[in-house]
């Protein structure tokens, strides 16, 4: 999908923005430089402790796709970090709690006070996920998604989806309709967010999909092993991303076809796992 002219918002309960911290932070920018043709910019002022580094396709903000940071090793293994678009942060917060999940770090502004960025809050569901929960102040999310080089979905594997879905309904609002894409999560009305903002063409291009598959915002997956995030970016051919992925230190873990998509399951040099998704639709489609 090209990038619109129109900002693109997250409605609350849409996963809205990833990062990745890792230790060596030159390394990631030479490594997801050479695999995406991201460009970087410089976010914190010369003279603050640490780096928040936004990846973009052409060094504006408004084809901001990600973001590199200095390492914060609250959340565990290294991993790109998926954060969930909420209307108040501090409601949101106190509902993780309640639903049986944990408040890894309380709400606090990100950003300069005059200006900030948003309000975060790092939570772990029951099954022990960490996400981050964003409410946006000037960084609204990622400006361009599912085109080659960007985030494609944050795919939630899980050892049991009914109880991901009794948490992160009630938080997010999100419901799954056996009859639709089984698995996929989404939020009713996003479908119509997007078609009257920054994608208008939404229901013309996915006009051979089921109603309602407009709303959806992320795939949930069974898996016998930890609860976590499988971060897919979309790219124009697998193989040659596969390729690039080598030769700048990438180990491959899995490659795998769907009737949809060409993946590739790679680790990065520092140990971030990450998907490749080349989008291969069936004849007709």
């Amino acid at each position: 999908m090209e990038h619109s002219t129109a900002p693109r918002t997250y409605p609350h309960g849409v996963p809205c923005w990833i990062d990745l911290e890792p230790p060596d932070v030159d390394a990631a920018l030479a490594f997801y430089g050479a695999l995406f043709g991201w460009t970087f910019t410089e976010k914190l002022p010369p003279g603050v402790p640490g780096r928040y580094v936004v990846a973009s396709l052409d060094g504006t903000d408004a084809t901001a796709v990600a973001a590199v940071a200095t390492h914060v090793p609250a959340d565990g293994a290294l991993a790109w970090n998926t954060y969930l678009a909420v209307d108040d942060v501090a409601a949101a917060a106190a509902r993780v709690a309640e639903l049986g999940g944990t408040v890894v770090t309380p709400p606090e502004t990100v950003g300069p006070p005059d200006r900030p960025a948003g309000r975060m809050a790092r939570v772990r569901d029951p099954q022990g996920l960490p996400s981050r929960l964003w409410e946006a102040g000037t960084r609204l999310g990622a400006q361009v998604v599912n085109a080659p080089g960007t985030w494609n979905f944050s795919v939630l594997i899980t050892p049991d989806p009914a109880a991901a879905l009794a948490f992160y309904g009630p938080l997010l609002g999100w419901e799954v309709d056996p009859e639709l894409a089984a698995g996929m999560a989404r939020v009713p009305g996003y479908g119509r967010h997007l078609a009257g903002t920054s994608d208008p063409d939404i229901f013309e291009r996915q006009a051979f999909a089921p109603p309602g598959f407009a709303d959806a915002v992320a795939p949930i997956e069974s898996d016998d092993g930890p609860a976590r995030w499988s971060v897919a970016f979309a790219v124009e051919d697998r193989d040659a991303a596969v390729a690039v992925a080598e030769d700048a230190g990438a180990t491959v873990l899995s490659t795998t076809e769907t009737p949809w998509t060409r993946d590739a399951e790679v680790r990065d040099p520092q140990g971030a796992v990450l998907v490749l998704s080349q989008f291969s639709a069936p004849d007709g489609a």
